[in-house]
């Protein structure tokens, strides 16, 4: 896939900033506010959703555009947060996670069934020489990885406190991302992906 002048790609430090700082001011938010439970998830919700919107600007600004993936889950952090505000339910936005994995899974499921390249549109990233077969692979490896951590995110928040689960977020399921998308490194290479190139990684749901 070319590159395109106008749309230069996105650092490592800018798409690591744009993907994770949202949920750390969710997270720290969170941590500082006082009062009851809920007013602390309440206004941490309210920060996550300007920082996610915020993110996205600045995705936009810098690069000329926003890519599939930013998009789905920036709208859906400004979905489910509203929810989660209008209703005062600590469960909307505890959901979106789950909501967003499964839909991720669910898309590349599709994708692999109508032998569509649905990943590299999502990542809006190309793996030189990466064969026809290393796509598929990767494809399959990540719908099965969201599936797990759709899984995982509802074992989280239904059985611990909303403080731990906050805290999963940004300290259990962006590293869990980011290793598994570092294991895929050896087998992408053996389906002819030049060394030096970079794995992108989703963002978290």
């Amino acid at each position: 896939m070319a590159s395109n002048p106008k749309n230069p790609p996105i650092g490592p430090g800018l798409r690591l900033a744009i993907d994770i700082a949202p949920l750390a001011v969710f997270f720290i938010v969170n941590f500082v506010s006082s009062g009851p439970q809920i007013a602390r998830l309440l206004a941490a919700t309210a920060a996550f959703m300007v920082a996610s919107a915020i993110a996205m600007v600045l995705s936009r600004w810098k690069t000329g555009r926003i890519s599939p993936m930013l998009w789905m889950t920036g709208t859906l952090v400004l979905v489910f947060g509203g929810l989660t505000l209008y209703f005062h339910d600590e469960t909307f936005i505890k959901v979106k996670p789950t909501f967003v994995y499964a839909s991720f899974a669910a898309i590349l499921t599709f994708g692999l069934v109508t032998g569509r390249p649905l990943l590299q549109s999502l990542l809006e990233a190309a793996y030189p020489g990466l064969t026809e077969t290393g796509w598929r692979k990767l494809t399959i490896n990540w719908a099965i990885f969201f599936v797990f951590m759709a899984v995982l995110n509802e074992m989280v928040w239904r059985n611990t406190t909303t403080d731990v689960w906050v805290a999963f977020k940004l300290w259990g399921a962006i590293p869990l991302t980011m290793v598994f998308a570092i294991a895929n490194v050896p087998m992408l290479m053996k389906h002819g992906l030049n060394t030096g190139q970079e794995p992108p990684v989703p963002p978290e749901g």
